[in-house]
């Protein structure tokens, strides 16, 4: 029987089903969340990557924008990949016009940064209190700016065009990341979101 922290994965677009499992094998109780009435008894919540303007559309659409982005505002910790680092950045550049975010995280964020769906690449990198990780980016943002209470934790190797962008970030209970650990296998990441969650606890 699991006994962690109950923490929600947003099950309304995205890779839910591949975070739901790495949430499980880190001792997390993982459910999905499609409804304001799962929020409640969450110790946390992972947004997904998807499409950023879609997931954000079907939120307010399910009833689910303002109660999800007042718990956030509460202490709700949470981890957004891909799509879920706009979700919580309270700056979104190059995004919609009628784009909407949770915020919560002091950051400018670029959407689809490194270009469109042809230009998703894989890479190395060095993540602060993970190690060296395997990064699949898929038209992904990056950091523009962060603000003077986020952490920098990983930013893109040497030796490539982005090379030095930001792309993942901490601040509080709060963690983003521009590429999609939940598709390599390594549940590193989200064991470190599972260890800042029994923290803020």
């Amino acid at each position: 029987m699991v006994t962690g922290p109950r923490i929600g994965v947003l099950g309304l677009q995205g890779d839910v089903r591949e975070h739901l499992t790495a949430l499980t094998a880190a001792g997390a109780s993982a459910v999905r969340v499609r409804r304001a009435e799962d929020l409640p008894g969450l110790d946390g919540i992972v947004l997904p990557g998807g499409e950023s303007t879609t997931i954000a559309k079907l939120l307010v659409l399910f009833d689910l924008y303002e109660p999800l982005q007042s718990a956030l505002r509460s202490g709700l910790p949470a981890y957004g990949s891909c799509a879920g680092m706009i979700l919580l950045a309270d700056t979104v550049l190059d995004g919609r016009p009628d784009q909407v975010t949770l915020g919560g995280l002091d950051v400018v964020v670029r959407r689809n940064a490194f270009g469109r769906q042809v230009d998703s690449f894989e890479t190395e990198l060095s993540l602060t209190g993970v190690g060296p990780v395997h990064a699949v980016f898929i038209r992904a943002p990056w950091v523009e700016q962060a603000g003077p209470d986020v952490e920098v934790i990983g930013t893109c190797p040497e030796g490539g065009p982005a090379a030095g962008r930001v792309v993942a970030v901490r601040s509080g209970s709060l963690l983003a990341t521009a590429f999609h650990p939940e598709l390599t296998g390594d549940g590193r990441v989200h064991a470190l979101f599972v260890d800042m969650v029994k923290a803020s606890a």
